[in-house]
């Protein structure tokens, strides 16, 4: 996804999405927006990573765990948040909520990014250096498929 974006042009604005135990890098064009944290409303029977359904501009979002979707645990900080990011639309999903645990962090990356070799977990496509951070790239088309089929 990223290295498709570069290729475009020298450089884009990305986002470092900082979760409980490492940080997502995405280009700043997939979020839709920030917002506070708000609990999800419970669905019945429901996969774990799934933290249940909120209200966003008069739509019904999955609030998903990308901790939990990975393998990991979810978990929600003092400082949690939701970003909502555009959805890649090779599902219905137009839109998806995904916790956070802190406001993201703005950065510039370009065509040199560092990729680093580092264990991948699930719904992780590669790990790159943005500074002083090690940060996985998110597989969205994944994760979209995955919320579309426990819809």
């Amino acid at each position: 996804m990223l290295d498709r974006a570069i290729g475009r042009r020298d450089s884009l604005t990305a986002l470092l999405l900082p979760l409980a135990d490492r940080s997502l890098l995405l280009p700043n064009v997939a979020v839709a927006e920030l917002i506070d944290y708000v609990p999800g409303e419970p669905v019945l029977g429901a996969a774990r990573w799934h933290l249940g359904m909120i209200e966003w501009r008069n739509l019904r979002l999955p609030l998903v765990s990308f901790e939990a979707a990975s393998g990991g645990e979810a978990v929600i900080g003092e400082r949690a948040r939701i970003v909502v990011l555009n959805a890649l639309g090779e599902t219905s999903t137009r839109f998806m909520a995904v916790l956070i645990q802190h406001v993201p962090r703005s950065c510039r990356v370009d065509s040199q990014l560092s990729y680093v070799d580092v264990p991948l977990k699930p719904l992780e496509l590669a790990a790159v250096q943005v500074g002083e951070t090690v940060a996985r790239v998110p597989d969205l088309a994944a994760l979209e498929n995955l919320l579309h089929s426990a819809l």
